[in-house]
């Protein structure tokens, strides 16, 4: 049955009849959102599916001009999709990425007002989607945007993995301006939608003297003011409120009013211009985050020393722990050259693997201690130094070495 999304249609199945519009699916099933509102799911198997109603043709509408202004410096929106840049479409009910930058400024015309703002597509994604590649291509089109004289960069991003790509950034690419990430935590034509004062905050901070990758969302729940995080302290605390994102185990570096644009510094900072632009971008792909939980086998090391993974991260409870049972498992994959980190399922603190018995048997196992990482963002780090270290030892070290103020060595929250 040639049918596509949108289009009203008959479906029948087992029997029963049911009429509605065809939805986005991700598995071989058709989806319909029924006329009560609901959505059901049908596998196609004995389906016999009538269309009754081609979806309308929707005009596009028309592109305003956005002419360049002289005497205002120049952002680079590098575009990945996620709500920031989605939209529901009311006849499907779905959300779907189809903004580009040029939409993005015909949306919030303020932006106009800040700077010259080009643009590029690097991908139409949801943030699950993301993969190390996507990252690589990421820091690559940043670091090329910069190279060309771009005075800052905006990364549009879905919000659920985020935190992964900016720690990602913030080892890939030194870089003497600022790279923001924003998101939004809805859809750009809900009444409640953050994305214009997301995106205005974050346009503000790609013109300050805050360079480094950061990420800037809501930090109230009313329009109030932004707080801008560091790309390596900073997670996703909330599956929908506006003010989901906060900075851990560290104070947020500062916050952007929305009503006056005043930047308020909270804490420090790299200054725009103190580093070179470097680009950084190898990474090994071959690394897990294994969380760990009571009466979890240690066979799970096995299955990726079986499958030439080459580092783990070890989400381990309170101060750094996993079961005894692990540790000789984790001592034969560590002779055999695999890499293992220590982070801590707690929200705040730091790993101190000397406290008891089984924190010290970890350490002789050769487990590094992920000091107050975030367990993402150690995963990440770990990806990065196995991509760039010529050995094992040179891991360790790098693991140890902050490179983007993804460790504290004093613990003040």
């Amino acid at each position: 049955m040639d049918y596509k999304e949108g289009d009203l249609v008959r479906v029948v199945k087992d029997g029963r009849e049911y009429t509605g519009i065809v939805m986005p699916s991700r598995s071989d099933k058709i989806v319909l959102k029924l006329k009560s509102g609901y959505n059901v799911g049908l596998s196609l198997d004995g389906t016999k599916v009538e269309l009754l109603e081609r979806a309308p043709q929707q005009p596009k509408p028309a592109r305003r001009e956005h002419p360049y202004r002289p005497g205002l410096p120049s952002i680079s929106i590098l575009s990945t999709g996620g709500t920031i840049a989605s939209r529901v479409d009311y006849r499907t009910g779905a959300v779907s990425s189809q903004f580009t930058a040029d939409d993005i400024l015909d949306a919030i015309p303020e932006l106009e007002e800040m700077a010259n703002f080009k643009g590029r597509v690097l991908s139409m994604i949801f943030s699950e989607d993301m993969e190390a590649s996507t990252w690589q291509s990421l820091a690559r089109a940043a670091y090329e945007e910069i190279k060309n004289g771009a005075d800052g960069i905006i990364v549009t991003h879905g919000t659920d993995t985020m935190g992964y790509t900016a720690a990602a950034l913030s080892f890939m690419i030194r870089t003497p301006v600022p790279i923001v990430l924003v998101g939004a935590q809805r859809s750009s034509d809900r009444p409640s939608s953050d994305n214009a004062m997301n995106m205005i905050c974050a346009a503000e901070v790609a013109k300050s003297d805050i360079a480094g990758v950061t990420v800037v969302m809501h930090g109230a729940t009313s329009d109030d003011y932004c707080y801008v995080h560091r790309g390596t302290k900073v997670r996703k605390l909330h599956t929908s409120m506006r003010t989901a994102f906060q900075s851990v185990n560290v104070p947020p570096i500062a916050r952007v009013d929305y009503a006056t644009r005043k930047i308020t510094p909270i804490t420090g900072y790299t200054k725009r211009g103190e580093q070179e632009l470097k680009l950084m971008d190898n990474m090994e792909t071959r690394c897990a985050l294994v969380k760990f939980y009571p009466g979890m086998s240690p066979d799970i090391i096995g299955y990726y020393m079986e499958k030439g993974y080459r580092g783990i991260v070890l989400e381990g409870t309170g101060l750094g722990h996993v079961s005894t049972k692990w540790i000789p498992m984790i001592k034969r994959a560590t002779d055999a050259g695999m890499v293992f980190v220590m982070a801590s399922q707690c929200m705040n603190g730091r790993i101190c693997d000397r406290v008891y018995s089984t924190g010290i048997d970890l350490l002789k196992a050769g487990v590094i201690e992920g000091e107050d990482m975030l367990p993402e963002t150690a995963l990440v780090k770990l990806m990065w130094a196995l991509g760039q270290a010529r050995d094992i030892e040179e891991v360790k070290r790098m693991m140890k070495t902050v490179y983007a103020g993804e460790i504290e060595w004093r613990s003040t929250i």
